[in-house]
């Protein structure tokens, strides 16, 4: 499928090597926008859905996402402009590193649905684009909280979904960096199913409590629980 419709936008996505999937629409529905942010960072942005999801959901008149691949780069553009938000979104093409090193500014919300398989013998299957889009060594967990801990303004929040396996990881990496953790959300595809990913925003501050859940997406196949069905109405077609 090469447009992907949401209520109230389409996204191109036949020049990125990663798909829109469920970890970035339920990133994009689920991170924290009460304080009210006025300026977003998407890093890895691929087709600029989650950009465009902030777009919808927040009045941040500054949207800034970061896309490195050339293909990937020209489709978030593309989707930017043709959406109703064009004038609130910018696509950088730049690689992280680079960006930090040379941004004076900072955001209010970061948010990131970085790769995170490692290396394996199947990465030499994978074309240069996909495998930079899915391998973690593209954007290291250290690399990613250095840039956010540069350009996350003082109130700011950090929004991240990763493999659960590596949350206790990246959560104390985190807390080297003076970020913590207020909220998270663990998922599972259904009731029988292992938690399979972990939803998780930080910010400057430690929290005496952190807000934790759990969601389940289906009851069974292609049956949504209300839980999921909640989190993302406003944005799928058929929700």
């Amino acid at each position: 499928m090469s447009t992907f419709r949401f209520k109230q936008f389409a996204v191109q996505q036949d020049q990125c090597a990663m798909k829109i999937g469920t970890d970035g629409v339920l990133l994009g529905a689920w991170a924290g926008v009460n304080h009210q942010p006025q300026s977003i960072l998407d890093v890895g942005a691929g087709t600029g859905v989650i950009a465009l999801m902030m777009a919808q959901r927040s009045t941040a008149a500054l949207i800034d996402a970061l896309e490195l691949d050339d293909n990937a780069f020209q489709q978030c553009v593309h989707n930017f402009e043709n959406s109703p938000w064009g004038d609130r979104l910018f696509c950088y093409h730049a690689d992280f590193k680079e960006f930090v090193a040379e941004m004076d500014e900072s955001y209010d919300l970061i948010i990131s649905n970085p790769p995170f398989f490692t290396p394996s013998q199947t990465q030499a299957l994978l074309s240069e684009e996909r495998q930079k889009a899915q391998f973690s060594d593209s954007l290291p967990f250290e690399l990613l909280l250095d840039g956010a801990e540069k350009l996350l303004a003082d109130n700011g929040q950090f929004a991240v979904v990763l493999p659960y396996q590596y949350h206790r990881e990246f959560v104390q990496l985190a807390a080297t960096k003076k970020l913590y953790v207020n909220r998270e959300m663990q998922v599972r595809g259904n009731l029988e199913a292992p938690l399979k990913r972990s939803f998780l925003q930080f910010g400057r501050d430690k929290v005496a409590a952190v807000d934790c859940r759990e969601l389940v997406i289906e009851t069974e196949r292609h049956h949504y629980t209300d839980e999921y069905i909640e989190l993302t109405r406003d944005f799928y077609l058929k929700m």
